[in-house]
């Protein structure tokens, strides 16, 4: 029985995982910030791509472990090949 798919998927290593990669980039975001020295609107615009980069990464880790958990699904849209 532990051969089905999903067997291994647990929730909390999920959130842990994506929020960690989140904290990463904002923790990037801000060393940035800080040696950069840049004035309030640079400041702001690096802080608002960070959020963004962070909500990104989230979602790339949370996608990659699901379908490395559950495979992908038939309903999936192909993946482009970047061309």
């Amino acid at each position: 029985m532990s051969d089905q798919r999903g067997d291994s998927f647990s929730l909390a290593k999920l959130a842990l995982f994506s929020l960690g990669a989140a904290v990463a980039v904002l923790a990037v975001t801000t060393v940035v910030i800080v040696l950069a020295k840049p004035g309030p609107t640079v400041a702001l615009t690096i802080g608002l791509l960070g959020i963004v980069v962070a909500i990104a990464a989230m979602g790339a880790v949370s996608k990659r472990m699901t379908r490395q958990a559950f495979g992908t699904d038939h309903t999936d849209p192909p993946q482009s090949s970047g061309t």
